[in-house]
């Protein structure tokens, strides 16, 4: 077997390596979890040690399995987003936990830039919304919390998102890199200069040293250390997990669209060579770039989606494997007026509230585990629906391509396509994030033409096509807004 292409795939949940041939199929799969941190309410952390050794381990399983290293062409790397780590750049000793793009500590320093006038420059620069999810105000925290800037300046310490970790400590000589997908979700990133944006910094205090040398997506990041597979294997690509599913999706036109049901639910459309300002809650970022050439994205972010059905069976216990939900919520011939808003760390996209709270309404002496579990994955369907019809208002939305853990669940893809009212798609190849950064990385090594041998290589699994008319998908939605608006603002800021 030759000409295979590894991708690690590092998540919030998990760390996965896949190895693929050519065409583009499965080889071999490893998935090693990591524990999740939750020192006080609204604080997530991971153990940056954790993700480097679980991701080293998923890694060297995966391309043993797939027989050696020895066919391994390049590798490519995706990785969550936003989630923020700072470490010596001596001895590669992490200064704290890494704190994960759905912790909400960071709150009152968001509010702050408000105070200070910076958030209009912040949109303008970046085409992002203020909010603690993204990666600057983390950065801050750290630096303000363990008195580090004069170390930040001096250049003793690294900053930088997941990708960036797990290149300075895997790459041979500990480079310190990032790309303009990862880079465009810290707050930091200028939009049209894709560099570090000097108003931003000197207006978040945040010294230049720190920080990480932006590269294009698609290209040579270095090679691994050959102490890892035995030899040293090329690093081509490095993306963000959502740009690199938008890239296993094959959405390389502009209007295409995908979203993955993972622990949140993101939503991307690619908007070409045109940074298009969606507005209303809808993000501007950089989709990936290539030989100098870059493709933006318009993005939409649910911060709960598959962690609603995770919050039933790890602090509810009323389900023991996720997979169970579809039988509970087929037992039952709706929702019974049961809606749950999942706002476990505040409501992303279009509402941004950083102070809404989780929140079960319409509930029963009734109301049981069939109701919770329908109302979970309802939840998942009714977010990516708000978020969907405002990107539908800038060119329309023909089909959504979906992929992530949780779209292998019938009932919630069938009750998406119902409340849309567009046909959902699913691919034959789940692992569309490890997919993209696949693709990617072959680009980048040679193996692969351009983007039209790709698209070729897609492959659809099954369409769920709508069949919910129009006044049930209005009560449905009309319901739901009722409870956002119960959970909205919930916390005094």
């Amino acid at each position: 077997m030759s000409g295979l292409i590894a991708a690690m795939d590092q998540g919030t949940t998990s760390s996965r390596a896949v190895v693929f041939d050519r065409a583009g199929r499965v080889v071999s799969l490893c998935s090693a979890p990591f524990p999740q941190i939750y020192p006080r309410p609204g604080w997530v952390e991971h153990d940056p040690k954790a993700i480097l050794s679980s991701q080293l381990e998923a890694l060297r399983e995966a391309v043993r399995m797939a027989g050696g290293a020895g066919d391994i062409e390049a590798i490519g790397i995706a990785n969550q987003r936003e989630t923020s780590l700072l470490w010596d750049r001596a001895t590669g000793e992490p200064v704290c936990n890494a704190i994960v793009w759905q912790c909400r500590r960071t709150a009152p320093l968001v509010e702050r830039l408000r105070r200070d006038g910076l958030a209009d420059e912040i949109e303008r620069r970046t085409g992002l919304i203020p909010d603690a999810y993204f990666s600057a105000t983390k950065l801050q925290w750290m630096l303000d919390t363990y008195g580090l800037r004069a170390r930040a300046e001096s250049g003793e310490l690294c900053f930088g998102t997941v990708d960036t970790f797990l290149m300075w400590h895997m790459l041979e000589g500990r480079p310190h890199l990032t790309d303009v997908s990862n880079a465009g979700r810290t707050m930091l990133l200028g939009l049209d200069s894709l560099d570090w944006d000097s108003v931003l910094l000197n207006g978040m205090d945040i010294p230049s040293s720190v920080l990480p040398e932006v590269r294009d997506t698609i290209g040579c990041f270095g090679a691994l250390d050959p102490s890892i597979l035995g030899r040293r294997v090329p690093v081509t690509a490095v993306a963000g997990d959502q740009q690199a599913a938008l890239f296993g999706q094959a959405c390389f036109t502009p209007g295409m669209l995908k979203n993955t049901y993972g622990t949140g639910c993101f939503l991307l459309k690619n908007t070409g060579s045109d940074p298009v300002r969606g507005g209303r809650g809808l993000l501007t970022c950089p989709a990936w770039r290539w030989r100098g050439s870059t493709a933006y994205a318009m993005e939409g972010s649910v911060f709960v989606g598959g962690a609603a059905v995770q919050w039933l069976r790890d602090e509810l216990g009323i389900i023991s494997r996720a997979d169970e939900t579809e039988a509970l919520a087929r037992s039952i011939p709706d929702n019974q007026g049961v809606y749950l808003v999942p706002a476990f760390t505040g409501l992303g996209a279009p509402h941004w509230d950083m102070y809404a709270r989780g929140a079960l309404l319409g509930i029963t002496r009734g109301t049981g585990r069939a109701q919770l579990a329908r109302a979970a994955l309802e939840s998942i369907a009714y977010q990516s629906a708000d978020v969907i019809s405002l990107m539908a208002e800038s060119g329309g939305v023909n089909a959504v391509r979906v992929d992530g853990g949780a779209s292998a669940n019938g009932f919630l893809m069938q009750f998406q396509a119902d409340i849309l009212g567009v046909p959902v798609e699913r691919p034959a190849v789940a692992e569309t994030t490890a997919l993209g950064a696949a693709w990617m990385a072959g680009l980048g090594s040679g193996m692969y033409s351009g983007l039209g041998e790709l698209s070729r290589l897609w492959r659809a699994d099954l369409t769920f096509s709508p069949g919910m008319d129009e006044t049930a998908r209005a009560d449905h939605m009309r319901g739901w807004r009722k409870a956002v608006d119960r959970a909205a603002r919930w916390i005094d800021n």
